[in-house]
């Protein structure tokens, strides 16, 4: 009698062990990390030899407030910035530069729709060649590809952004 008591312990306490472990744990998430995105919207940005360079008549008042969010982002104050930024967009809805700064914002933020919707308002509002074109569609490019976009979508941004850059024109 004594044996098979500790035979039913034995196995009941098998039983419950195996229904105690713990289920096998579960891949790590990727890590979203903004900073190859940022790095590859000012790569797009850099002069290409002798192109078409079509510099926007700033806004004083614009570029103040791009600085001052800069300035905020740069102390890690991601959530401040935004906020300076989308008051400016207020009144100056089609500002490409304030756009791009809001996309960016955004893209530091981990918030790739506003990043999108940001960076296609700076791609209609904004210069249409050059290296503030390429940001734009830089900006749009990399965050699709992050969202993994259709490739048709992907390949339209990518062509939109090599359209940005034109040959000057000769200098007589």
């Amino acid at each position: 009698m004594n044996l098979r008591r500790y035979i039913v312990v034995g196995v009941l306490s098998s039983v419950l062990a195996a229904c105690a472990s713990a289920p096998p744990a579960a891949p790590p998430a990727a890590r979203y990390d903004s900073a190859p995105i940022i790095a590859a919207i000012n790569q797009a940005a850099a002069p290409v030899g002798r192109e078409l360079v079509v510099k926007p008549v700033l806004d004083p008042a614009s570029e103040g407030v791009r600085e001052d969010a800069a300035e905020l982002q740069s102390q890690g104050r991601l959530d401040e910035a935004g906020t300076v930024l989308d008051a400016a967009l207020e009144t100056r809805t089609d500002d490409p530069v304030l756009l791009q700064a809001r996309a960016e914002n955004a893209v530091l933020r981990g918030d790739l729709a506003a990043a999108e919707r940001f960076a296609r308002r700076a791609t209609a509002a904004g210069a249409q060649a050059g290296p503030q074109c390429r940001r734009h569609w830089e900006t749009l490019v990399q965050v699709l590809a992050v969202q993994g976009a259709e490739a048709a979508d992907l390949e339209a941004a990518r062509n939109s952004r090599a359209a940005c850059t034109v040959a000057a024109p000769p200098r007589y």
